[in-house]
């Protein structure tokens, strides 16, 4: 039998599979070229996000620059080594704190006379002073104790513990605010002195170290720097420095002799003026903030 010669065609189905394999091709290069494209925008997006967030976390935050302006002034006891400084109902209370030398005092801000005294057991270096109620807390230097007395007779109270350094203290209305002398605030339950959070603070995005005395005020926390001629206004819900006050220059060269650093500031919330004075400062100022 003679054999079939194969002939040069292929099969009908064979062909028409062929046939169908071009615009298959053509199909995928297509997606492929819209996959490369889309991606190349992404990757676009995605290298420069991050440089953009990075431009703006790196900006340092706008701090507004304010100055004092005096409105009076009046005598204070020069032999009051200043800690802390409160104002309610038209009185000045301090706490005057050194080794061995620590007071209670109320003040008259009209005159600066001290018109109540009370010593402090010798071994406790008083420091902050805060009033809660009735009743005044101050904090001490390295025995991590709160003292606490009635606002008016001064009876010593409760005593509370605390860990670390005791620098200053204040009372916003609802916790109290406490510092030790780093760029960290302490936040404290006012009926059982329990931590119960932190914030730490920053100038232009710098941890601000050595935080002394503290005022609330509005919503806000003022801060004084150990030995620094100059207050902050930090907003406690970030630790943000918002205002940089210049107070440099409060006492002439004459009156300075023989003080220490600026320290002490209570706010009149009636009269929107803080009282400022320092260790061992002849002089207490009543004072305005303003740029």
């Amino acid at each position: 039998m003679a054999r079939k010669r194969r002939t040069g065609h292929r099969p009908r189905r064979a062909r028409e599979a062929v046939t169908s394999r071009g615009p298959i091709r053509l199909w995928a290069l297509s997606v492929a070229l819209i996959a490369l494209a889309v991606g190349a925008v992404w990757a676009e997006r995605a290298g420069t996000a991050p440089q953009a967030a990075q431009t703006e976390v790196g900006t340092p935050p706008v701090v507004r620059t304010l100055r004092v302006e005096v409105v009076r002034t009046l005598p204070h006891d020069q032999d009051a080594y200043t800690q802390g400084l409160v104002w309610w109902n038209n009185q000045l209370f301090e706490s005057a704190g050194r080794r061995n030398r620590s007071s209670l005092r109320r003040l008259d801000p009209r005159t600066g006379e001290v018109q109540q005294r009370y010593e402090v057991a010798p071994e406790y270096w008083a420091e902050g002073l805060a009033l809660v109620d009735d009743r005044l807390f101050q904090i001490t230097y390295t025995l991590e104790q709160a003292l606490t007395y009635d606002r008016d007779s001064f009876t010593p109270g409760e005593t509370f513990g605390y860990d670390g350094e005791g620098w200053r203290l204040c009372y916003d209305g609802a916790r109290l605010v406490m510092s030790d002398g780093t760029d960290r605030l302490t936040f404290r339950d006012p009926t059982t002195f329990d931590v119960i959070g932190h914030q730490t603070v920053r100038l232009r995005g710098q941890p601000l170290r050595n935080l002394n005395e503290l005022e609330c005020a509005d919503g806000t926390v003022y801060a004084n720097v150990h030995t620094r001629n100059f207050l902050v206004r930090i907003d406690p819900a970030t630790g943000r420095v918002t205002d940089y006050i210049d107070a440099s220059g409060l006492l002439s060269d004459e009156a300075r002799r023989g003080t220490d650093y600026l320290n002490g500031m209570a706010y009149d919330p009636t009269a929107g003026t803080f009282y400022l004075t320092g260790k061992l400062w002849p002089t207490m100022f009543e004072a305005r903030f303003i740029e």
